[in-house]
């Protein structure tokens, strides 16, 4: 929680003498107090305090997108309590509860990937304001921010195709991940579009979709009789163990094999070559997250009007996919 001491205020009680008021404020000076935020939200009814739930606060995204929680909510009067899931929904769960328990005004939630029962969700909003972002779910009616997943990929797949490639293929989640099956609609319409066939042998599909995975699934699409030309991956992690691996190989990139990743990671430039990626801009999302909070917090009317925001993302194109 940011949390910036207040200067000790009169009480407004007309009752209680100017000598009683001089006591109590020299005691407090001379015991340091300070009053108790969550004390005066109660009596208030509000404690402009806001909570958020991550996955993973350590995730270069993640990172981006706290901080423009905490830029707007500083600028907004705000103040933030920030809390990591692991990826456990039963964390996830104690961590809504947590911040109910607090009295916070309300709640900003990124979705753990394993989040199938959404009744403790659903629980939450049914006691304060909560918008989910980045990782969200559409059986949820709440607000909710994510980018623009499938156009994005549509728009990464489509270059890929424009640079002459055309047995392509995906690593992504399985199913149950909203963002995935987005980026996976976008990939699927691309090849439509472009009269490519869809080749379920080169759509591949794992639980954890890490660097790990990315080397591993990529040792699998190698050993095919008809390799790939170009690999998608949803996340830059996953694209970094799939350049690695096939420099291991010595295969050329992009001429024999090119390579998109998702999200504009600081690994993107890094590797070598550098990722082409889809840019996620966290700032703005977070900023737009807490904006329309803050708007359910402080609206007087009995009913809100969820809307699903997708903020636009960019295609970055460099050398896994393109060569000067």
């Amino acid at each position: 929680m940011i949390y910036q001491p207040q200067q000790f205020q009169e009480p407004s009680h007309p009752d209680i003498s100017e000598a009683t008021i001089k006591k109590v404020k020299n005691l407090a000076q001379s015991m340091n107090y300070v009053p108790n935020i969550f004390a005066k939200g109660f009596r208030k009814h509000k404690t402009n305090i806001i909570g958020v739930v991550v996955p993973n606060i350590t995730h270069y995204f993640t990172t981006t997108i706290v901080r423009g929680i905490l830029e707007e909510a500083a600028i907004r009067g705000y103040r933030v309590i920030i809390s990591e899931s692991n990826n456990d929904v039963t964390k996830q769960t104690e961590m809504l509860n947590t911040m109910i328990q607090f009295g916070v005004d309300g709640i900003l939630a990124s979705l753990t990937k394993m989040t199938r029962d959404i009744d403790s969700v659903l629980q939450t909003l049914n006691t304060s304001p909560l918008i989910l972002f980045d990782k969200v779910s559409n059986k949820i009616p709440c607000t909710q921010i994510t980018i623009n997943d499938e156009e994005a990929a549509f728009n990464a797949i489509e270059h890929l195709i424009n640079i002459g490639k055309k047995r392509i293929a995906i690593i992504k989640e399985r199913e149950f991940s909203y963002n995935s099956e987005k980026r996976y609609a976008g990939y699927l319409k691309a090849l439509k579009e472009h009269n490519i066939e869809v080749d379920e042998k080169i759509i591949i599909s794992v639980d954890d979709i890490s660097l790990q995975q990315g080397k591993r699934m990529t040792n699998l699409l190698l050993s095919f009789k008809k390799r790939p030309d170009a690999i998608f991956t949803i996340t830059d992690s996953a694209a970094v163990g799939v350049i690695q691996t096939l420099r291991k190989f010595n295969i050329k990139i992009p001429d024999e094999i090119a390579v998109v990743g998702f999200s504009n990671s600081r690994l993107s430039t890094v590797i070598e070559p550098n990722l082409t990626t889809i840019d996620q801009p966290g700032e703005i999302i977070g900023k737009t997250a807490i904006k329309y909070l803050i708007e359910e917090i402080e609206s007087t009317s009995e009913t809100i009007a969820t809307k699903m925001i997708e903020i636009k993302g960019s295609l970055i194109i460099r050398d896994s996919t393109f060569k000067v």
